[in-house]
């Protein structure tokens, strides 16, 4: 532990000394007299470990989490329940630990789970190739634009109006500094309006569509992805990992693409990140994709082994060739997302689908019987839902904050002409009880 511990005095003397000078102050000598600091800088003096432990515990306590909370927010990060196995296998230190396996001879145990990443994420989409992994779901849905305007050589993109705000500004951003037109799909009645796909033609590379969309609302993707395959571009849907256990898949859809957010995928929410966001395609595609795909493949002597058989970043190839340049390794929430989908299982993944769109259809029957709340739009929706409040949303959350709830997400805060709407999510971790109180609460408030 020795290279761990602060010089000591004696050491100091002796390093001084080798390079011929009195103090660590001569080391300074050639800065000007008037540009140095005198007397002490405004920090605190030296604590110990105790002492600081005690001061990081007491910052600690300043924020609120969802161990004394319910949430009823959701939006693109949500309160799922993670099996304690997930915690107990991406704490192992050879896994947290981990970076890109650049050598594969002693990077087998972090090929293979991200090789079951890959395995478990391509048949949850049913896509025929998911690659490990992007940053998060943002920039996915950003790399699978670039990636349609790179496959098709047109440089337009068609956009729903009804995925996440957030997802779309990123979106702006990249097409922006690609010189790529951004066409947006007007949204009819909280879906994508199918009389509005006229910017949907022979110059279009892809569109993309979010299903479950922003406001939690189930989308017909039909129209859509009918449209686009006459007009021989690809479409891009970004999806609820989650929404899978109960919904159409990708890959039933016709998709060329899928992407999406995998927070939920066994991930706590931990203020925003870090996140996984993922990518697939089909194989025809395949080579096109950004990122790094993890293969298995045979040794020598007949036993399994796993490397890397697609590397198109530009530190492994030449920089004109390379699809994107996606550096950092965020392979540790890939694990988190392995362990997570062995643990369920199919049916795991299934009831916690069939409990959160059980559980929200009741919030919102019974949210609109307070009379607080009118509906906004009709039809099926999964985990989350919009009403309009009565109540300003402000004062709404405050209350509930009160009485030890994380309310709805205020939509005016992203959208405009959302004024006094609301954005409910329930997962299958709120129980009827916490539902009744949430309902008793916005009950009493005048």
């Amino acid at each position: 532990m020795n290279k761990y511990i602060p010089l000591t005095r004696e050491d100091r003397k002796v390093m001084l000394d080798r390079i011929g000078v009195e103090s660590v102050d001569d080391l300074f000598g050639d800065i000007p007299e008037e540009l140095q600091l005198k007397g002490r800088m405004n920090i605190n003096d030296s604590m110990s470990e105790m002492e600081v432990r005690k001061i990081m515990r007491e910052l600690s306590t300043r924020n609120k989490n969802l161990n004394d909370y319910v949430s009823f927010l959701g939006a693109g990060s949500y309160d799922h329940y993670i099996p304690s196995t997930v915690k107990h296998i991406y704490s192992r230190s050879e896994f947290y630990t981990s970076y890109t396996p650049y050598q594969p001879e002693i990077s087998q145990g972090t090929l293979q789970y991200i090789f079951e990443y890959q395995s478990m994420m391509a048949e949850l989409t049913g896509m025929d190739v998911i690659n490990a992994s992007m940053y998060d779901g943002a920039t996915a849905a950003a790399e699978a634009a670039i990636m349609a305007v790179r496959i098709k050589k047109k440089n337009r993109i068609a956009v729903s109006a009804t995925i996440h705000p957030e997802t779309m500004r990123v979106l702006e951003t990249y097409c922006h500094f690609r010189e790529i037109e951004l066409v947006k799909i007007p949204e009819n009645k909280g879906r994508t309006c199918s009389d509005s796909l006229d910017c949907i033609d022979g110059d279009t590379s892809a569109v993309i569509v979010q299903n479950p969309n922003f406001y939690g609302i189930i989308e017909d993707v039909s129209e859509v992805e009918k449209r686009v395959h006459e007009n021989k571009g690809l479409l891009i849907m970004s999806v609820d990992p989650i929404s899978l256990g109960l919904l159409k898949t990708p890959g039933e859809w016709g998709a060329d693409i899928v992407v999406g957010e995998g927070q939920s995928l066994g991930m706590t929410q931990s203020f925003g990140g870090p996140y996984l966001g993922f990518i697939g395609t089909t194989t025809k595609l395949m080579r096109k994709l950004p990122g790094r795909i993890c293969g298995m493949t045979e040794d020598v002597d007949g036993k399994p082994g796993y490397v890397l058989t697609l590397q198109a970043r530009e530190q492994h190839i030449r920089r004109e060739k390379a699809t994107s340049n996606i550096c950092s390794n965020q392979s540790l929430c890939a694990l988190m997302a392995v362990a997570y989908l062995s643990t369920m299982g199919k049916e795991g993944i299934k009831e916690v689908a069939e409990q959160s769109m059980t559980k929200a259809e009741y919030a919102k029957r019974k949210l609109l019987e307070t009379g607080k709340f009118n509906k906004v739009y009709e039809g099926p929706f999964f985990k989350e839902f919009m009403l309009e409040s009565k109540i300003e949303p402000e004062k709404l959350n405050d209350i509930l904050f009160e009485n030890g709830m994380i309310g709805p997400l205020n939509m005016s805060r992203l959208m405009d002409n959302h004024d006094n709407h609301v954005l409910f999510a329930v997962t299958e971790k709120r129980t009827k009880e916490e539902i009744d109180r949430l309902v008793e609460i916005i009950g009493e408030v005048e």
